[in-house]
């Protein structure tokens, strides 16, 4: 069992319970899926830069992504319907929990001048949504490999109803918020 699993189970669903009083078990809020989305827009007309990005998101989230395509034609940024523009990965149960320790203790760390991330970033349904500049922090990327450096969003998609109950779950989980 992966160890932010282990402690969703025996340390956040019992605290959660506490705080919010829920009644039943069913009702406390948990990580639903993780989805890293990787813009390559200026990757369109390079198939080698959009290849080396597509592989340093696979190495990342240890799963191969899906590559998402323009819907519309778009005239002023050389734009045609159906041409690649981006990279993304749903992970769900174990690979989340997995990658989601690993942001948290290992990625997020690294960051330059790290005084904790948002507390503001929430859509007003449970979910959060997270930025990052370089691919540089986690630790599978090799330094000498990288062609250019691309960041990626990061959204955590909770089942909580309010942004409070997603704010202290994923707080209890170990995200780094600044408040």
């Amino acid at each position: 069992m992966p160890r932010l699993k282990d402690k969703y189970l025996n340390e956040v669903v019992p605290a959660l319970m506490e705080k919010f009083n829920y009644k039943n078990i069913m009702e406390v809020p948990k990580l639903e899926k993780i989805i890293i989305n990787m813009g390559l827009g200026d990757a369109k007309d390079n198939t080698k830069a959009f290849e080396a990005a597509v592989n340093d998101l696979e190495i990342i989230a240890g799963q191969k992504p899906i590559i998402t395509k323009a819907k519309k034609s778009v005239s002023n940024f050389k734009l045609r319907e159906g041409m690649n523009i981006g990279t993304k990965v749903t992970l769900r149960s174990d690979r989340m929990y997995e990658f989601g320790d690993k942001l948290f203790n290992i990625a997020l760390p690294r960051v330059r001048d790290f005084r904790g991330v948002s507390s503001k970033s929430f859509d007003g349904r449970g979910n959060y949504a997270l930025g990052i500049k370089e691919q540089l922090i986690f630790p599978e990327i090799e330094y000498d490999k990288v062609d250019q450096i691309r960041g990626m969003d990061i959204i955590f998609v909770t089942t909580a109803n309010t942004d409070e109950e997603a704010l202290e779950l994923l707080s209890l989980l170990g995200v780094p918020f600044n408040r």
